[in-house]
């Protein structure tokens, strides 16, 4: 007797894809719901980054026009918000030829009073939430 071979082998390769797809969206959900979120004292923070969360408590003045502007949570590196909840500061970043890669991200309904903050030292690719 011969081995025997599937009738539509096209199947088999579907079935794969369609498991690898199934993985892939329980990673996706799984980020969601518990993005990894470090701490960090804001005594610990650069000289720029301390400035700038005070500016925030403040008010301003800022130094970038884009300093204040909602920060969309688009890397869902952030706990899930409504939308305009976030918004989103510069750190001045020293010898950076533009607004470099340091960030504050508050969230909260007031702006001079946000319920928390965040910092990232590499454009959003991760968050440490500012303690005082």
């Amino acid at each position: 007797m011969g081995r025997l071979q599937p009738r539509r082998p096209w199947l088999l390769w579907g079935a794969g894809i369609g498991v690898a797809g199934l993985l892939a969206v329980g990673t996706l959900q799984a980020r969601d719901s518990a993005p990894p979120v470090g701490v960090v004292a804001l005594p610990e923070l650069p000289a720029e980054a301390q400035s700038v969360h005070a500016a925030i408590r403040a008010g301003g003045p800022f130094a970038y026009a884009k300093d204040g502007s909602v920060f969309g949570n688009r890397e869902r590196a952030l706990p899930a918000e409504t939308k305009g909840y976030y918004r989103e500061y510069t750190v001045i970043t020293p010898g950076a030829a533009d607004r470099g890669a340091r960030r504050i991200v508050c969230g909260g309904t007031v702006a001079v009073a946000p319920s928390t903050c965040y910092y990232t030292a590499n454009h959003y690719l991760s968050f440490k939430r500012i303690t005082p």
